[in-house]
Parts: C-alpha cells; structure tokens; sequence
C-alpha cells in the first residue's frame, strides 16, 4: 500500500469501523467491529430518541453521569480503533519517509477522533456540577417537597415564579431587590402573566402565617419608608424573627404573593452585574431602544444608548435596565420586563448549547434558587412552551397605583383580571366575552385549590386604616411584550 492509501483507509475506519481489517484481509475482526459499531449506534439513536418526547430528562443527574461516562469510553475506544486500524494495515511495510509521514497523521487523526467525544464528557460534567452548586436548598430555608414524576407541579393549573434582580454594588450591604417581577404560567398553554412590582411600593402586608405578620401586622415600614425592595434585606438581618437564617426569600415571597393574591411557588434571583456576563455569553440581545438611554452617574456622563433596534453588550443590557437618568422607576420596570422578555426570546436552545461553558461560568455565582433540581427536567419543556405562547405584562405603577398609598385590593382585582385574560382561549374572545375582575371560578394561585378573591375585603384584614380609594383608573389591562416591546 501507498503512504496515501493507508493513511486513506485508517481514516475512513474512524467513520466505518472494520474497514481498515477488511482491506487488510482481516474480515473475522473487520466483520466483528463493523457489528459492535452498529450495535452502539443503534443504541445510542435509541437512548436520544427518548429525549425527544421529553427534553427535560436530558438534565437528569442520572442522564448526565451516563452521557459523560459513555463520550469518555468512547474517546478511549475510537483512539483504540484508530491505532488498531493503522497497525492492522502492516505500516511497517513502507519506506521509512512514508512511516514517518503516516505515523504523524494518524497520531493527529487518534487526537482528532477523540476531541468530539472529550468536549462532550467535559460539557456535561461542566452542566452537571452547575446544577448542584446552583440548585440547591436554601440554607436555613424550609426543605423542598420531593417531585413526583406523574404530577412534579402537585395538582395545580398555574405555577407562579417570583424573578428577581439584585443589585450587589460594592457600596451596599446585604441583599437589595432592585427588580421584582413574578411570572404566572399556565401549565396547559404556557401563557404567562408578568407582574412588576415597584421597589418603592411601601407598607406591604404579610399573611397571618409569615413571622413578619407579628412584626409589622399594619405594613412594613422598616427603615423609616418600608419600601419592598428592603424586605429581604430586613428579614436576613433578623434572624431571631424569621426563625432561622437565610430566610429574607420566604419573607419577600410571602409579601409579594398576600400583595398579588397569589402563591408564589419558586424564586430565582440574579445579581445584575452577573447578568451582564450573561448577556455576554449569549452573543447579547436585541431589544428596540424608544428613546435615547443615557447612563453612568446622576448626568449620564458615561454614554448613550441609541433609539433604535440595538444589539446590545451585556453592560449595555445592564444599564438600559437600570438606567435612572432623566427617567423613574417605573420607566426602568418597563424596560427590565423588556429585557426578561427578549432573553426568553432570544436565549433558543441553540445558543445556549452553543455558549454553554461561557454561560455556566458567567452564571455559577449570580443566581439563587429555591428550584429543586428534580424539577428541572419539568421545566424544560414548560420553558418551551412558554417561549411559544402569549406573554402579557401588567406593572403596578402610578397612575394606576401610588406606591405610597397603595389600594391592596384593587391590586388583587387587577391581578386575576390579567390571569383570567390570559387564559381566556380564542373562542371566548371571538364571542365578545370580557374577563371581569369580580366573580369566581378561576384559581390564581399556585397551591391546590386556593383561589383569588377580587372583592375589597382580600386585604381588609391587613390594610391600613379606611381610607378612600386611590383615584386611579381601573381600566389598564395587561398588555403583550410585543406590544410594549416591540418584539
């Protein structure tokens, strides 16, 4: 054999094996691999066929150790076949030039086979550590429920995730929730409510059965304005009130969920300056600037973002959201939604597999959960098909509401009307039917059979003194991230 051929036929075993033996006369050994080869081929077409139907499995820790022990014996076993191959076809029977040369290549080509196999083993092994360090109980915080695999979601029609964005600037101390929007999904259609909640609003309610219900059981005002966004702060600093450590999350879920009339099941926070690194990793988002966003300082001194269709860095993405120049911040709410919205658009699963090791080390460190990691495999699909349904948007902001006096009541109004919208299906629209923010039948909350009440006496047991109601329109209906958007 020619220099040209033997290094031809050991290549072609990397794709084929068995062909080398064949050529070599060895057709026992050639036959035999080309057997095995088949039969791991077929094996493997069969165990990704299962993640079709259900893509969630695929994060499994079960799956994931088996994926990354078979790509391993699968680089061992191909840079095995290729030097197999290469000695069967008698190399030693060349020109010494020709067994230099030949013996170069295939040495590439045994690194070159097994590549694929290693980035693979390494990606999720990378995947699967990222999901112990980041879904993990909170420490001091109640023990999750275990997930049964025939009802993960315990009954309910709707689960609702309270989305956190925390701002960790070097001149603060503690946790402060800078952004507060809690994402209400129907689990049959995937169609998601997105409610913000201003970090200014002041005086929220706790329900009887949270320990700040007895701390603060007219609103909390601590530090003097008790504004929401220092309820997690307040709750980690007093341990001796919560009950534990570490509990600011069940405070703050328990003081949005009484505020919206709903149960808020899962939290996940994200350090903003962390999630410019995300942003980062994706390649950025493209979002529709409405007017120039100048940043940096009181004067925005640092630069502009244009209006405009704008691809934007992540610390671009960052400071469009938080941005306070010439602006407040109930324009900043609308522009955060935006961003979540663009994420959830943009983040395909293409992209993410694409970016994954850039992602997972900008992530490993800037989220907090109270997910368990045997629900992901559920939420998967469900983010899927979140990604394909309606998203509508409803901030509860002056003039509809004053954060400094706000009407608890006709928050909760608001909320289920905005829920009942985004379930109503296509016929009832068809029919001329509205959704009324009064009357039963539809459950908003995440537990089984809780239901919302519009009427005023939700929050009579927990309000402030009678006083009149905010004059403040009632007709402001939740509107789509297209449209506020313009996605």
């Amino acid at each position: 054999m020619t220099t040209r051929s033997l290094i031809g036929w050991t290549a072609l075993s990397a794709i084929v094996p068995g062909a080398a033996h064949l050529r070599a006369g060895k057709r026992r050994t050639g036959f035999i691999l080309l057997a095995v080869f088949g039969a791991i081929l077929i094996a493997a077409v069969a165990y990704g066929v299962q993640f079709l139907w259900n893509a969630g499995a695929a994060l499994r820790p079960s799956t994931m150790t088996t994926v990354t022990i078979a790509a391993g014996a699968c680089a061992l076993a191909w840079f095995g076949l290729i030097a197999m191959s290469y000695m069967a076809l008698r190399p030693d029977r060349l020109p010494r030039k020709g067994q230099i040369v030949s013996g170069i290549v295939v040495g590439v080509l045994c690194v070159s086979v097994m590549a694929p196999f290693a980035l693979t083993a390494s990606t999720v092994n990378t995947a699967n550590d990222f999901l112990d360090d980041v879904f993990v109980p909170n420490p001091g915080g109640p023990s999750p429920s275990p997930i049964r695999a025939e009802d993960p979601w315990n009954g309910r029609k709707r689960v609702n995730f309270l989305l956190i964005g925390a701002d960790a600037a070097g001149n603060r101390e503690g946790v402060r929730t800078d952004s507060m929007t809690v994402a209400s999904v129907n689990l049959s259609t995937g169609n998601t409510v997105l409610f913000s909640l201003p970090r200014n609003l002041q005086y929220v309610r706790f329900p009887e059965s949270s320990p700040m219900h007895k701390q603060f059981p007219n609103g909390f005002n601590a530090e003097g304005q008790g504004l929401l966004n220092a309820v997690w702060y307040y709750a980690d600093n007093n341990p001796q009130l919560m009950g534990g450590k570490n509990r600011g999350p069940e405070a703050l879920k328990d003081a949005i969920g009484y505020t919206l009339g709903l149960n808020i099941d899962y939290y996940a926070m994200v350090d903003m300056f962390g999630f410019a690194r995300l942003v980062d990793a994706i390649g950025g988002l493209r979002i529709r600037v409405e007017q120039d966003i100048k940043w940096g300082g009181h004067y925005g001194t640092a630069g502009t973002i244009k209006a405009g269709y704008r691809t934007l860095n992540g610390e671009e993405v960052l400071w469009y959201g938080r941005s306070r120049v010439n602006s407040d911040d109930f324009s900043r709410m609308a522009r955060q939604r935006c961003v979540i919205g663009a994420l959830a658009q943009q983040a395909s699963p293409a992209t993410v597999l694409a970016n994954f090791n850039k992602i997972a080390a900008a992530a490993r460190h800037m989220f907090r959960t109270d997910i368990p990691r045997d629900l992901l495999e559920h939420l998967v699909p469900l983010g899927l098909k979140v990604k394909d349904a309606k998203i509508t948007s409803l901030q509860f902001v002056p003039p509809v509401i004053y954060t400094g006096n706000p009407d608890w009541a006709k928050i909760r109004k608001l909320s289920l009307k905005a829920i009942r919208e985004s379930v109503a299906d296509s016929r009832t629209s068809a029919a001329g039917v509205t959704a009324s923010p009064s009357g039963t039948g539809v459950s908003a909350s995440g537990s089984p059979g809780a239901s919302v009440s519009a009427s005023p006496s939700v929050g009579a047991s927990a309000s402030r003194p009678a006083h009149t109601a905010t004059p403040t329109p009632n007709d402001k209906a939740a509107k789509s991230l297209s449209e506020l958007c313009g996605f």
